[in-house]
């Protein structure tokens, strides 16, 4: 049986109950996931006095072919993007800045040092471009603390970084047309129990209002703030945490930035969404994969991602959620689990957008739990693999495992001679 006909047949199931899945396959291709460099080369970047990565973050394993330069980080983008379906974008780190081998410290950063990015983004046709500001793996944050610093010279530091990468944003939004979301994570906080947990926060904000005093059109850029519970080496106390920038969002025009590696293992960011959106026009995602702790496992398709996409889904929402991944594994092939991650987003959400959504909201609303439950677990089993698979074949990307093969022949070809 070929794909057509399986789609065919399982296109028959969907709309008995109301499902229009031809509409529902153009509806897909008009979602763009942001994804993020930072796995091609283990979130190193290319800075000339590169630091060792710090800011509780941690990468391990050491599987070969890690991107070593721009060049190559481009083309194992590439190959990524040729096996995902869909228009995307792109998420960088200032870390991935080009400066010709000048020493540029990080206030110093301008658009010219990311041309080369843009000028790729537009050769590759990509949806656009998203910025953050690295506030990690620098000297001036070797004590875990920047936009929070007692050192008022290591906060200006800071808040020059920051409004350099609001620039840099604008920069990739006026050539791109369309929006850059610039998204703020900072590390700070102490590993142990503070005595004073007010004044840093203090600090912090007072950073943070004068990095958006500097007026930037969101018509080119939007600005996020990103929340975290805890760090290695912030095991005890982070000074941005969630209740922190959610007050800070709503009460500034600011996106929150939900990250869903960033909570206690038993909150889930699924549950956050229909309440932020109560508050905000938009609400970005980081979506991760938490094994414990904010291990930043690649993107499975597994519980909590099907129920995040149906709750964008079905709140109507897939235009006031701004959808990024951040993830990075080096222990397996860097492409493959871009590749993986990426996939399994965007299967989270046809499974969604497959779901008879309002049909199931009414059983809820006339108390018929009986038959919501029911209907909820049997679509799980009804053919959405067969969807799929007509959806990367109109798209020209490899159906089911097939793009492996892909993978270890630029393996074989590019990443083994690295």
């Amino acid at each position: 049986m070929t794909t057509k006909q399986s789609y065919e047949l399982a296109k028959q199931q969907y709309e008995k109950w109301g499902v229009n899945v031809d509409a529902i396959l153009e509806q897909l291709k008009n979602i763009p996931i942001s994804i993020h460099c930072w796995q091609g080369d283990d979130v190193a970047g290319f800075e000339v006095n590169k630091g060792e990565l710090s800011g509780g973050i941690d990468v391990t394993g050491n599987y070969p072919g890690k991107a070593r330069t721009p060049d190559e980080l481009r083309s194992d983008l590439e190959k990524a993007l040729s096996l995902i379906p869909g228009k995307h974008r792109l998420n960088l780190h200032a870390i991935y800045a080009e400066t010709n081998g000048e020493a540029v410290e990080r206030d110093q950063l301008e658009p010219k040092h990311f041309e080369n990015w843009v000028n790729w983004a537009k050769e590759q046709e990509l949806h656009g471009l998203d910025f953050n500001p690295t506030l990690f793996s620098h000297e001036k944050a070797g004590d875990g603390l920047t936009l929070s610093h007692p050192n008022e010279e290591i906060r200006e530091f800071w808040i020059r970084h920051c409004i350099a990468s609001r620039k840099i944003a604008e920069y990739f939004g006026k050539e791109l047309g369309t929006p850059c979301l610039t998204n703020v994570w900072i590390p700070d906080g102490y590993k142990d129990i503070p005595s004073d947990r007010l004044t840093p926060r203090q600090r912090l904000k007072e950073s943070l209002d004068k990095v958006f005093a500097v007026e930037i059109d969101e018509q080119y850029n939007i600005d996020a703030v990103e929340s975290k519970l805890f760090g290695i080496g912030s095991e005890a106390y982070v000074v941005g945490s969630h209740e922190f920038y959610m007050g800070y969002a709503l009460k500034n025009n600011k996106l929150c930035l939900l990250d869903t590696g960033h909570y206690h293992p038993t909150e889930t960011v699924s549950n956050k969404i229909s309440s932020m959106l109560m508050f905000s026009d938009k609400v970005a995602l980081h979506v991760s994969r938490p094994v414990r702790w904010d291990s930043d496992h690649v993107v499975i398709l597994d519980d909590e991602l099907r129920e995040i996409a149906l709750e964008i889904v079905r709140n109507d929402a897939a235009d006031k959620v701004m959808i990024g991944l951040d993830f990075f594994d080096a222990s397996i092939n860097r492409v493959a689990a871009w590749t993986i991650g990426t996939r399994n987003m965007i299967k989270a959400l046809l499974y969604a957008m497959l779901t008879p959504n309002a049909y199931l909201k009414q059983l809820q609303e006339d108390g018929n739990f009986t038959e919501r439950l029911v209907l909820m677990e049997e679509f799980k089993t009804y053919p959405f693999g067969a969807i799929w698979d007509y959806y990367c074949e109109q798209a020209g990307v490899p159906v089911k495992e097939t793009w492996l093969e892909e993978v270890k022949q630029y393996e074989k070809e590019v990443l083994a001679k690295r």
